[in-house]
C-alpha cells in the first residue's frame, strides 16, 4: 500500500497564536486522516511571508517555495479557509494564485506535477456561503491539476451574525463530523489510487502548453 501524507494549508487571517477556527476543523480533518492510515501537517499560510504573485518564487524571501515543497511531497492538499462576505479569506485566494504557477511546471512526461495529487477544502464560518466557498476553490484546485474525490469538502456556519466560533461551539455537530470523516475516507482512497495508477501523459497533439496569460 502507497505510503501517502497530507498538507493542510490553514488560511485563516490570524498569525498565530492568535485561536484560528480554520485550524480547529483542520486538524480534526488531519485526525480523521490519521484513521486512514496518513500522516500529515498543518501551515498557517499567514506565518509565512508568502507574497502576492503566479510564479513558484516571488523572491526576496517569499516565504511560498518553502510551503510549495510540503505541498509537492504530500499526496493530499486540504485547503482550510474562513468564510468573509460570502467568500473564501483573502490569504486563500492568495495560495490559489500561488497555484496557478503550477500549470508551467510538468514532469518528464509532460504531466503537472499536482496531477496525481488529491485536493479537499475544510470551511468555517459565521454566514451562509460555505457551499460557494468550496465550489470556488474545488474548482481553482481541478483547474490547476488536483483531483477532487467525492464528498471531499467539510464545514461548520453558525446562524447569520451570530458571535460563535467553531472553535467554541461546544459539542461539535455529528453533520460536520461525518463530512470530515468521508472526507478523509475518500481522499486517502484516491490518493492511493492514483499513486497506484497515475494519470498517462497527456496527448501532445492537441495539448496546450505553456502559462496562461495574466490577466492584470
Amino acid at each position: 500500500m502507497a505510503s501517502i501524507r497530507a498538507l493542510v494549508l490553514n488560511c485563516t487571517l490570524k498569525r498565530s497564536p492568535a485561536p484560528s477556527s480554520s485550524e480547529v476543523l483542520g486538524r480534526e480533518v488531519l485526525d480523521a486522516l490519521a484513521d486512514q492510515g496518513v500522516e500529515g501537517d498543518l501551515v498557517r499560510v499567514v506565518d509565512h511571508d508568502v507574497r502576492f504573485g503566479v510564479s513558484t518564487d516571488e523572491g526576496d524571501g517569499d516565504g511560498w517555495p518553502d510551503i510549495r515543497t510540503r505541498l509537492l511531497a504530500a499526496r493530499i492538499l486540504v485547503i482550510a479557509t474562513p468564510i468573509w462576505l460570502g467568500q473564501p479569506s483573502s490569504v486563500c485566494k492568495m495560495v490559489l494564485e500561488r497555484l496557478d504557477a503550477e500549470l508551467s511546471e510538468t514532469d518528464e512526461q509532460g504531466r503537472l506535477l499536482t496531477y496525481g495529487k488529491v485536493g479537499a477544502v475544510a470551511v468555517v464560518g459565521n454566514e451562509d456561503g460555505a457551499h460557494h466557498t468550496i465550489g470556488q476553490v474545488q474548482q481553482a484546485l481541478n483547474e490547476v491539476g488536483f483531483t477532487c474525490p467525492a464528498a471531499a469538502a467539510t464545514y461548520w456556519v453558525g446562524e447569520a451574525l451570530h458571535k460563535t466560533d467553531y472553535r467554541d461551539a461546544g459539542p461539535k455537530p455529528d453533520t460536520t463530523g461525518r463530512t470530515t470523516s468521508a472526507l478523509a475516507l475518500n481522499s486517502a482512497h484516491l490518493a492511493r489510487l492514483l499513486a497506484e495508477q497515475p494519470y498517462p501523459p497527456p496527448d501532445t497533439r492537441h495539448a496546450a502548453t505553456g502559462p496562461r496569460p495574466e490577466s492584470g
